[in-house]
């Protein structure tokens, strides 16, 4: 019995991560498998560092005397289009299917109502074409492009599927990049954004980048960038099939796409269970 409690411990490695997001220092304590896992297995761990990383970022933005505006009950940018992470798709029809009943059916409609919306006014695909040719147009007219379709999207009225009582209601859950949308405009300027009304928090490092890139082999491509009102449609269409890497393989890969240079393996300390 020792042996395989020996055992159990050795299949897991703690380290201390250790960053500076601007000249502000973070550091947390991580436990991550030392067997082989797919990217969205790691999901909790990224979830962690990107609430480390967002936390940094605001205690920077308190520093100069202005505060976040977000809080629960304001649900008005749940009305965006949310872009996901490949390894998230498959996150949330995951967690879908392990709500109970009715609310598995509730929710799924909801996502089949969202996404038969968009492709009716051919939204999803207008998405599509934008992000291909981006790279061929003027900066400025992409983004003035991008402004366009998200002001379109939100001018719909269509909420994500998870939002209840103006709250998200798997908010431990919820992508990253819902994690770093946070503003410091007045509340009721959310209920009608534009470019010149809305004072986003420039985050001084996005996790939600490294995120797309994580694990992706391709099989998305051309979906764009996915979209959450898609996932359960596109989990439906393109089975998973994500490659395994240990816990430690993938953090480097993490940092490597969030810096753009590699980073050294944290050493090895007491295993945990």
């Amino acid at each position: 019995m020792a042996e395989e409690n020996q055992q159990l411990k050795e299949e897991w490695v703690s380290g201390e991560v250790s960053l500076k997001v601007g000249e502000l220092p973070i550091q947390f304590q991580m436990t991550v498998p030392a067997f082989p896992v797919t990217a969205r297995r790691m999901l909790p761990i990224f979830h962690k560092m990107a609430n480390a990383m967002v936390e940094t970022s605001i205690d920077a933005i308190k520093q100069v005397g202005e505060e976040i505006s977000c809080k629960a009950g304001c649900g008005a940018c749940c009305r965006q289009p949310v872009p996901i992470a490949e390894i998230e798709v498959y996150q949330i029809a995951e967690l879908v299917e392990s709500m109970p009943e009715p609310r598995r059916s509730i929710i799924k409609k909801r996502f089949a109502d969202a996404a038969a919306h968009f492709h009716n006014i051919q939204w999803y695909e207008r998405f599509v074409q934008l992000l291909q040719s981006a790279p061929e147009m003027e900066p400025d007219e992409a983004v003035r492009r991008g402004n366009e379709l998200t002001l379109q999207y939100f001018h719909e009225g269509i909420p994500c599927p998870f939002l209840e009582n103006e709250s998200c209601s798997i908010h431990p859950d919820r992508p990253v990049v819902c994690r770093e949308y946070l503003v410091t405009n007045p509340p009721e300027n959310c209920r009608d954004p534009n470019p010149t009304n809305i004072a986003l928090v420039n985050l001084l490092i996005k996790p939600s980048r490294a995120m797309r890139r994580l694990g992706s082999q391709g099989f998305l491509d051309k979906y764009g960038m996915p979209v959450l009102t898609r996932a359960l449609e596109i989990a439906a269409e393109v089975p998973e099939r994500g490659e395994e890497k240990s816990g430690p393989e993938w953090m480097r890969e993490f940092f490597e796409n969030l810096t753009a240079r590699p980073k050294p393996s944290a050493e090895k300390s007491a295993p945990e269970a």
